[in-house]
């Protein structure tokens, strides 16, 4: 357990963090989903317009911290070609 008082403010500071974050890429995560299913159900327009909304969170969660920016890239890239890819 923190002892000093700097210890203690940077463990309340880091549980606010957490949970932020964790708010963040669960935010994310369900963008990333609404892409998936939209893929799945096949329908272009849909996936086309979900993919379009999930790129700017997903590169806000880069400039918060939240996910590495390759990361992201990666994601969006492999979404856009399945995207692309549906007929």
């Amino acid at each position: 357990m923190a002892n000093s008082p700097q210890a203690k403010k940077r463990a309340r500071q880091n549980e606010a963090r957490f949970a932020v974050n964790k708010a963040r890429r669960s935010r994310i995560r369900t963008f990333l989903r609404k892409v998936e299913e939209a893929i799945a159900s096949g329908d272009k327009t849909a996936a086309t317009a979900a993919l379009q909304a999930a790129q700017p969170e997903l590169m806000r969660g880069v400039t918060k911290g939240v996910f590495h920016k390759n990361t992201a890239s990666r994601k969006i890239s492999r979404l856009a070609a399945r995207v692309k890819a549906l007929a």
